[in-house]
This record gives C-alpha cells, structure tokens and sequence, in this order.
C-alpha cells in the first residue's frame, strides 16, 4: 500500500498555528510495532482491524487554521488526567513513580503560561491513592495523614500542589475511607482488644472504641465478605478482601475521623476528592450510601466551599440519578465507558448503536442526572485503572480509539483521561496489574521509567512512545492535544444545554446544540470510514462559521454554500 505523504511545509505552518513545536532528539527509533494478540476479555473480533487506521492512505496534511484564543473559566469544570503515581515517573532510580516525578512531568500536562504550547492542556489532575499502605495499588490506607514512602514525603507533596497552582491545575486525590488496611491501627487494636475479651465477656467501646469503627459480629452466617478476626471468637467484614476490612460509616467517631482527615488534605490545599467503591459504603443499600454522600459533601463544602467531590459508583443511569440526590458535584458516569459503553459501542457500530441514537441517549442520561442534582457536572471517561484501555476497547484501531477521545472531550461537565491513554497504551486481560504499566515515555532512553507492578505481564505495545508521537502532527498524541485546546477554547463545550438537531441526524452524523450563557454552538461527528456532506439548511441554520474541528489523519473539514463536507471520523464545531 502507498506510504502516507505529509507535505513539509504544511506541518511547518501546523506547528507555527499552534504556537511553537517541541524540541526532541531526532536520533530515536521507533518501538517494534507488533499486533498484540489477545487485547483482553473485552476486546472485540478484529473486524474492520486492518482497514485504514490514517497511516496507510495516501493524505496530503492540510493547515489547521482554527486556533482560537483560549477560554479558561476559573470554575470546577474541568479536563482531568488520572495518574496511577506507582507507574508514572520515577525521579530517584528506585523503579517507583513518585509525587516529584509527577512535578517533573507536569509541564507535559500543562505548562501554565509557557508560550512554547508544549503541553497538553489539561487543568485537572486525579492522583489514585498515595497515602502509606501495603500494596502496590496503595487502596488500603495505614496512615491517612502522610505520603507513603515510595512516592516520597509530605514536603514533596506540598511543593506539588505548589506547582500545580502555579499553572492552574487542579488537584483532587482518592480518598478511601470505604474501608482501611488490616494494617491500620484502628483495626490492629481493635482485633488484639477482641482477642484479649475472656469467654462470654461483650466489647467495651470506652475501653476501646475502635471496636465500633468496623462492622465486627460474632455470627458470619456463612457470608464471604467476612473474616475471622485474628484468634477471637469475632469476624468482620471485608467486601473487597480479607485485608480491606470495611469501616462503620454509621458510627459518629469514625465520620468524625473521616471529617479530620479530609480537613487535613483540604488545610494542604488540594481541591477535592475522589471517594473510592462509593456504592460499597452500605452494599446494597442504595439509600444509605447517599446519605453518607450527602453528610461528606456537605462537610467538605462547609470547610472550602468550591472543592471538587467525584465518586465511583459503578452503576447504570437510573442509580446514578439516585446518588446524585445526595448533592455531591459528580459521580463517574458509567454508563459512557469501556467496550460496551456507548462511547465506544456507537464509535465501532456495535450492536444497534448509531451515530443519531447516542446523541438522543446522551441528552437523555444528561436528563436523568439533572433530575437527581440540577447542578450536577457530568464526570465522562471511557476508560479508567479498573477497565482494559481504549487500544483494547478499539482492537488497536487507531481512527476509532481517536475518534473516541474527540468525543469524550467534546462532552459535557469534566471529562477524565487516564495516563497513557493520550499515545494509545496498550492493556491486556482482566488482571490490575496489566492495565496499569509504567508509562510509555521513550524506548531510547529509559530514564526515569519505572518499573512494572511485579505481578504484570508482558504486553506488547503496538504505538510509538510519547517522545515519537509528539514529533509526529497526525498522531494519538496530537489529535488529544488539539481536542482538549479545543475543549479550553470553547466553554460550551463543557457547559452548555444540550440538544438533539434531528433533521442532521443519521446512523452515521451525531448532531447537537450547546448553548451556554446565550453563546450557542453546533457539533457535529462523522462516526463513519466515509466522507459525509451535512446540509445545514436541512435545519434551518444559516451564517455558520468553523470554530474548530478533528480528524484521525489530517483531512480537513469545509464549509461551502452551508454545506459541511467531512472526512472519515471527524468531529467540527460551529458558531
């Protein structure tokens, strides 16, 4: 097949547009690109795997002309990138990702108001766990008042915030407070206390009143969600393992630990939290766990009253509608992620879904939400540490995974992007460890590139690391870097009301309305391997402009005579 051609002086006057281009060795060699044979339970037939994915036509890379100047609202709206800390940047050679690699690498996120437009973009950071616990994937917490030590100490995490105010980013960390270590002090003394009780003799919470802070009970009625309690006669439960056992959310000390602890963190200057395994407070028990939402959230805004709460509840619409009652600013919108969400369902045509019936379920789950929170700002993602990668989700098809992330960040409230996803990493399976690798930053020099959890396997990476693809303007890389620097140019995008324009509609155009503060806007989105021609006067619009557009291999999107001609896997926005 003919090799791609990229006219020179075309990605010339692209990286002049976009304010500059990155210094980089211009010696490296790109990684084996091999096909990674079983992407994971998740993954789909390779159908359509081999058909173009932008690098085996023959395109001539046009200008993008369309660079706006930036329109960052100071509010908690926001574009997030999850870091797993363990497998980001390693500073100090330990094999470790660590709080001052992060602070190394965040003029890669967002440089703040460097002119070079080296950067991402992205104004919003969600740190998975780093306080001291037992574990790689740091979820049970030993100490909730400090850094644990692999990722470095207190200090450091106070110069990070530092730096992150300094460039505008907001820095929310998870807190798990769902249960803690079988380590923690508040269990270990509660346990020895259980085991020193003689025969027949009941707990005394004034001699220890850490017995209350777990669900501890002397009848396990055969549940496997409970365990012995050391040599005591007593279990407790555990949801999630035997070493993560479950804190009593109803007792009155423990929420007020909980309000210290998150005072604490707030007192440092983090803005907000993202609260773990929110459903699990009370499993199965719907309305018990929003009121638990309802008590920390209100807490929280009445120590700083703009920080930014997001929970995990891995729900569909209807209970996500229900959480919501409880006030909180966010809940993680499931409904949208991994393979058979419809972000990626409606991009691969998988099942019934098209192009008209997302944009119809969107407004729909936005409908439902509203019902529980009015104010409520959606929390998108496609992929996060729990779920395979969007590489898996798309078969390692390059123009769908792109075209996925323009529209996950063409949507509404804040959308998360979970590291690495931005150069298209590869996971494999079922297994944690596989879906959170060490990021792909060179494969010439390794330097400060940790090491994998130990119980990872080898999973081929079949996309150029981040140092290649930075240099290259058509790759994953640089169409994320130009949708969230449209995202930040067009705060509509984020915020405004939306509706379904259905005279545009069809299996393959997605068409809505975005209207924020009377500035009204149009999107329109290709989900399709053809070019598409929209009429606009079909609808009635008329005096359109490009705002701005998207597409997986450099082809440009036009207007002529209000007609919108669009290339493969394109998404534009109007005004």
């Amino acid at each position: 097949m003919k090799k791609k051609i990229i006219v020179l002086i075309s990605y010339l006057v692209l990286m002049l547009v976009m304010g500059g281009c990155n210094k980089a060795e211009t010696n490296k060699t790109k990684p084996e690109v091999v096909k990674e044979e079983n992407t994971g339970t998740d993954a789909k037939e390779e159908s359509d795997n081999e058909e173009s994915d932008g690098r085996n036509e023959t395109i001539t890379e046009v200008p993008y002309n369309y660079v706006q100047e930036l329109n960052i609202i100071d509010d908690n709206y926001r574009n997030f990138y999850e870091i797993f800390v363990y497998s980001f940047y390693d500073s100090d050679g330990d094999g470790i990702g660590d709080i001052n690699g992060i602070i190394s690498k965040l003029d890669y996120i967002n440089d703040g108001d460097n002119a070079t437009d080296s950067d991402l973009g992205f104004n919003g950071i969600w740190l998975m766990p780093i306080m001291p616990s037992t574990t790689y994937h740091k979820y049970d917490v030993t100490d909730y008042y400090n850094i644990d030590p692999q990722y470095g100490t207190l200090e450091d995490f106070k110069e990070l915030i530092k730096e992150c105010k300094a460039r505008d980013i907001k820095l929310i960390i998870d807190l798990v407070f769902n249960h803690t270590s079988a380590k923690h002090p508040w269990f270990t003394q509660a346990v020895k206390y259980l085991e020193g009780l003689k025969e027949g003799e009941e707990p005394d919470l004034k001699v220890c009143p850490y017995v209350g802070y777990y669900n501890f009970t002397k009848e396990n009625n055969g549940s496997s969600s409970y365990y012995k309690a050391g040599n005591s006669d007593w279990y407790y439960e555990g949801v999630f393992w035997d070493q993560m056992p479950d804190l009593n959310l109803g007792n009155q000390q423990v929420r007020k630990e909980i309000e210290d602890i998150a005072k604490f963190w707030l007192d440092l200057g983090v803005d907000g939290f993202r609260l773990d395994a929110a459903k699990e407070f009370y499993s199965g028990e719907k309305q018990r766990n929003v009121e638990v939402l309802n008590w920390f959230t209100d807490y929280v805004k009445s120590e700083k009253e703009d920080a930014y709460i997001v929970a995990e509840v891995w729900e569909e619409e209807a209970a996500i509608s229900t959480y919501y009652e409880s006030g909180i600013p966010s809940l993680f919108n499931f409904p949208l992620s991994q393979h058979n969400g419809l972000i990626t369902s409606t991009v691969r045509k998988l099942g019934t879904s098209t192009a008209k019936s997302f944009a119809r379920s969107l407004v729909s789950l936005y409908d439902k939400y509203s019902e529980g929170n009015k104010d409520f700002i959606d929390a998108p993602f496609i992929s996060n540490h729990d779920t395979t990668r969007i590489s898996a989700q798309c078969v390692n098809n390059e123009d769908q995974m792109k075209m996925a992330a323009g529209i996950l960040l063409t949507m509404n409230g804040s959308p998360y992007v979970y590291y690495g996803e931005e150069i298209g990493m590869n996971s494999m399976g079922s297994k944690d460890e596989n879906k959170r690798l060490p990021m792909l930053w060179s494969v010439t020099d390794t330097t400060g590139m940790p090491d994998a959890p130990e119980a990872a396997e080898k999973v081929t990476q079949k996309f150029p690391p981040a140092d290649e693809q930075r240099k290259d303007p058509l790759s994953i890389y640089n169409y994320y870097k130009r949708a969230v620097r449209i995202r930040n140019e067009n705060p509509e995008l984020a915020r405004g009301k939306v509706s379904v324009i259905d005279e545009l509609g069809s299996a393959d155009i997605c068409a809505v309305r975005k209207v924020y503060e009377g500035s009204e806007i149009v999107l329109l989105y290709n989900i399709s391997k053809e070019e598409k021609t929209v009429a606009l006067g079909d609808a009635g619009l008329e005096g359109l402009t490009i705002r701005g557009y998207l597409s997986v291999d450099g082809s440009e999107v036009t207007l002529a005579e209000n007609k919108v001609t669009m290339p493969k896997y394109s998404i534009v926005i109007l005004k």
